[in-house]
This record gives structure tokens, sequence and C-alpha cells, in this order.
């Protein structure tokens, strides 16, 4: 291995690669990984040189606070490459913003921006042949920090780990997605963690979604906890609703995540002239609509999938499916919103960040 030093980050190059070992016309989403990853740990108050240094395990204590109390979060975001094989970034400052918010609402230390931005810039520059160009193409891209510090005492961590690794990807999702509407089990509840990207939001659908994939559906659109009379989000991800030719999406709140896609979709509808709406959307509305014949699309914006339409929802055991548009705004949305990630349209919005 070679070791170097750039910009106060150590970099340890290994001397061997595994990418010409992987099929990436048919990668399963979240599985593969690059040769590098990036580490800084956190320790008596002040955060040590990050080091980019060879994908592979590494040891904590059995006793490690994230492994008894959770203190774990992350991010997801994207690298894409364009027709000149240079790579972009999109909008990595509102995911290191994020990042942030989440450490201060678990408790954990913030991660500053020459760890974050420059650790993944250099992480991504090594790694940059992983990127591949082309539609669907891209390489995910995922930060997090875990609580390593020792003792079951319920407190705080005193120590963290920092890491970045990266992931090959195309599609997310695969196939009709259909939705259950939750009537009793919730994603998160006022006061709680729910707008911070914290892992135990997700093991917590982890049930709920199995008994919504044992009734045939993929994914649970959530209520809020109080009532279940207000539409929140859909699976992982934030969910818009069209009714006539309005696109309806929740507030963020405690409850729900402040998505980068969805702040990014509500930016490209505006600038196109679709009219939108930032309000509570109700149940009764939703099956309303369906039920007239208003209700024309319902799709999920995420990192991940982009954008991913939903093709019909369960509400109280009655199943209500969406019609097939020639006009979806999905679709065109998706669209513009990959043609500026892959530089195939101007960035007029200045998103897109250059490695």
């Amino acid at each position: 291995m070679m070791s170097s030093i750039t910009n106060e980050i150590k970099i340890i190059k290994n001397t061997t690669s595994k990418i010409n070992e992987v099929d990436f016309e048919n990668l399963t989403f979240g599985n593969t990984f690059t040769d590098h990853m990036l580490i800084c740990d956190f320790k008596n108050g002040a955060w040590e040189q990050p080091v980019i240094k060879a994908y592979e395990p590494f040891t904590i204590d059995p006793s490690a606070k994230v492994f008894h109390y959770g203190q774990a979060i992350f991010e997801g975001m994207k690298a894409y490459k364009d027709a000149n094989n240079d790579v972009w970034m999109f909008r990595p400052d509102e995911n290191h913003t994020r990042f942030n918010k989440s450490a201060v609402r678990m408790a954990m230390p913030e991660v500053p921006e020459e760890i974050f931005i420059d650790g993944l810039k250099s992480l991504l520059n090594l790694e940059r042949d992983w990127v591949k160009f082309g539609n669907g193409n891209s390489l995910y891209i995922r930060p997090f920090m875990i609580a390593i510090g020792s003792g079951v005492i319920a407190q705080p961590s005193t120590q963290y780990r920092f890491m970045i690794i990266l992931s090959p990807a195309k599609s997310y999702y695969s196939g009709e997605v259909k939705v259950i509407i939750a009537e009793h089990y919730s994603r998160a509840a006022n006061g709680g963690i729910g707008a911070a990207k914290a892992a135990g939001n997700y093991s917590a659908q982890f049930y709920p979604t199995k008994l919504a994939n044992d009734l045939g559906y993929q994914q649970i659109i959530w209520t809020d906890d109080a009532t279940h009379t207000k539409l929140e989000e859909a699976g992982t991800m934030n969910v818009f609703f069209r009714i006539g030719d309005t696109l309806l999406t929740a507030p963020t709140s405690e409850r729900i995540l402040d998505g980068v896609t969805r702040k990014s979709v509500l930016d490209i509808a505006k600038r196109d002239n679709i009219t939108t709406e930032v309000r509570p959307v109700l149940v009764e509305e939703l099956v309303a609509a369906a039920k007239n014949g208003t209700l024309k699309e319902i799709f999920g914006a995420g990192t991940a999938a982009v954008i991913n339409p939903i093709v019909g929802f369960c509400y109280k055991e009655e199943y209500f499916e969406l019609p097939k548009l020639e006009n979806s705004f999905a679709l065109s949305l998706k669209e513009k919103l990959n043609n500026i990630q892959y530089k195939l349209a101007d960035d007029t919005f200045g998103w897109t960040v250059k490695v």
C-alpha cells in the first residue's frame, strides 16, 4: 500500500482493486463497495486526522454505545459521471447540513466541512473509475457516524467514528410499487427523531413494512402518529400527490425528513410553472380524489430511487388503482432532475459540484 497526505487527509492506497470483478450491469443496490473508505475518529473532544484506506472490516468493543443505545446517523448521496468523464456531486452542502442537524439531535459531535466535504471529494477522486457514465448509473455515497465509546451506562458516548463508503448503483426499485396507508403504526412522533436521519428510524419501519409485504404491498404511506389522518412519507421517501394538475406534499416537521430530492422536485416544479402546495394532505382527501377521478399520481422522492411512481394504494382494505398517464409529472420531473445530475441540461440552480 502507498501512503500520502493530501490537505491533511492521509491516503493509504490499496495496491489491488476488485473493480474488474464487478458486473456493473447487474448490481444489487447497496451490496457492492469500492476499494477504499474514509474513516475519522472523534476522541478527547476533537476530530483526529481523516484517513482514506482500503475498504475492510474493523473492530470495536462489544460495549460500544452504538450497539446498546443506538447513536448512529447517516446520509444518502450520489455522484454522477458526465460525457466528458468528469465526476459530479449533487447538492453535497445540503447533505452536510442535514447530517450535522442529525448529529445535534442525537447528542453527537458535528462533522466539519473539511472532513465531510473535502474528505468526500478526495475519496471520490480516488474512486472515480467506479462512477460509470450512462443514464441510471451512479455511485451511491453513504456517510455515517456511530458511537464507539465503550461502557453500557445510559449516556452519550465520548468517542465517535465518522466514515464514508461508496457503492456503485443502478435502479433502487424494480417493478410496480403498490402501497398501503398506515392506520396503526407510525414512522415518527412529535418530539422524537423523525427529522433526523437516524438508524433507529429505519429499523422501526421494518416490522410494519414486512406486514405490508405479506399483504402484497411494497411500501407504506406513513400517517401522523396522533390521528393517522395526515399523509406524511412513503416508505423511506418523501411522498408527492398530484390532484388535478396540482402537486401536493406535506411540510417538513419533527416527523418528516427534510429530503434533498424533495426540495429539488419542488424547485423544478415551480420553475416549470407547476402549481405546488406544501401543506398537510389528509387521507380522506386522497380517498375522495381517487373516487372522483381527480387523483392522477402518487410518487416517492429520495436519493436512492430519485423518483418512484406508485401505481395504487390501499386504505381500510379498499384498493385504488391510479391511471396510466402520458403526461406524468413523476416521469417528467425525474427526467429533468436526472438531466441536471448527469450534466445533460444546464444547472441553473447551481446544485452540481465538480470533483
